[in-house]
């Protein structure tokens, strides 16, 4: 398992804006790409102003962008029957790593996706 790296110097508000880096991924709910676009949007208004949430929406991101290839691998398998072993489990594995993360942020804890390809550094 990963080490937790805990930042004890945070405000609320850098804490606040750490949780909707992780959960503006269900952005992708309502529009293509929207779970990736949402950290992204975050990254780009708060990546001056607060480090914490810079880490985490970078690291939101780079998840996002990960299950996204991994989404479109398993739809393209799906016409040979078999994406949808992918999919699914992709999608509940999404939906509850997006919500540990969001709790670890909130803790103030840098949180690391497992199994996550670090594209954005």
């Amino acid at each position: 398992m990963n080490e937790i790296e805990r930042v004890d110097d945070l405000t609320p508000d850098e804490r606040n804006w750490a949780v909707f880096a992780h959960l503006a991924a269900f952005a992708g709910l309502l529009f293509p790409f929207g779970n990736v676009l949402g950290p992204l949007v975050i990254w780009l208004i708060k990546k001056d102003q607060y480090p914490f949430v810079e880490d985490q929406a970078k690291e939101a991101m780079n998840f996002q962008i990960t299950v996204t290839l991994i989404a479109i691998l398993g739809w393209l398998l799906s016409f040979v029957l078999i994406g949808v072993l992918i999919l699914i489990p992709l999608a509940i594995y999404a939906f509850v790593m997006t919500i540990i993360a969001a709790v670890r942020a909130n803790r103030g804890e840098r949180y690391r996706y497992p199994y996550t390809l670090r594209l954005i550094g």
